[in-house]
């Protein structure tokens, strides 16, 4: 089998050569090329990111020499050092387990957050399903993390888990805050409307949790294969024939009538907000479906079923 040499320069500054690395057979891998800078420059390969052009996109690393059309002299490739990595399923544990926490702390201490006047309103029962909603929410999104979801090697900037911690540690405090405020009310249609936005919240749960499920079936365990999704048996996932991602569609629902249910600005802010970051994922996600299989449904929107 034949071999080459790379030299490696920095995508920052295309001049400097940064490593030379010979006999490199064409079935190497990228992460194999990254585990040997690894050594080489003393980094953790974790932190490593190889470029075909200085300003292209990652390699995947599961590509290998090959694939990458390199020529048989002269071949180079550009390296990006990303700094402190952490993983994906940290952060997303990190991510649930404050809403969890802080949440209940305005309902749990009204005297300490409101003043000693708050002990004089009784919760109502809108305040206590309230509670139970969000709490049940961010618990199944934690054992979904643990359980259900699959996660490769990936990581992400360390520096992201402040960002993304703080979205939701903040957007907790500030819809907590205004539900168990003591001068809080129930919705104008009192019970109808609690009930029925509780019931609307239990479905798109169950709704997002049976997509979940079903993305975690579609690829075997420590494989890469990727399939275009149907739904199976469980009538819960025939959003798929209308979406590609109809676990944000339901995500979405859950909190639209989680805010119904509390008729809360603060609530339906935090669900805007989630929307329009999850219109983004989608559209990414479908449009990368579309390119990937020629055969994939052309009738899908991305997210909103005839719409968007």
């Amino acid at each position: 089998m034949t071999s080459i040499a790379v030299e490696v320069f920095d995508a920052k500054n295309i001049n400097k050569s940064i490593a030379y690395l010979e006999n490199i057979t064409s079935d190497e891998s990228i992460v194999g090329i990254k585990s040997r800078l690894s050594q080489k420059l003393s980094l953790p390969i974790n932190q490593i990111a190889l470029r075909l052009d200085a300003k292209g996109k990652n390699l995947k690393d599961d590509l290998v020499v090959l694939d990458l059309n390199l020529p048989s002299k002269g071949a180079h490739l550009y390296i990006r050092v990303l700094g402190p990595q952490i993983g994906w399923k940290t952060v997303f544990l990190l991510e649930y387990i404050g809403p969890l926490v802080i949440y209940p702390i305005f309902y749990l201490r009204p005297t300490e957050i409101y003043g000693p006047d708050a002990s004089r309103y009784p919760m109502s029962y809108g305040v206590k399903l309230a509670l139970v909603c969000w709490s049940f929410h961010y618990a199944k999104r934690l054992l979904e993390t643990l359980f259900v979801h699959r996660f490769s090697n990936a990581t992400m900037p360390l520096r992201n888990i402040f960002k993304n911690c703080g979205y939701y540690w903040a957007f907790t405090a500030f819809v907590s805050y205004f539900i168990n405020h003591p001068l809080y009310t129930l919705p104008y249609f009192g019970f109808v409307q609690v009930a029925t936005g509780l019931i609307g919240f239990v479905i798109c749960e169950f709704g997002n949790l049976s997509v979940h499920l079903l993305l975690r079936n579609l690829r075997p365990s420590g494989t890469k294969v990727r399939k275009i999704p149907i739904p199976d048996i469980n009538p819960m996932t025939l959003m798929f024939h209308f979406v590609s991602c109809p676990n944000y569609t339901y995500e979405v629902g859950s909190w639209l009538w989680f805010s119904y249910m509390t008729q809360s600005l603060p609530a339906l802010i935090f669900t805007f907000a989630g929307f329009l970051q999850m219109a983004i994922w989608a559209k990414d996600k479908h449009r990368n479906y579309r390119r990937e299989f020629p055969n994939y449904p052309k009738h899908r929107r991305a997210m909103i079923p005839f719409v968007f």
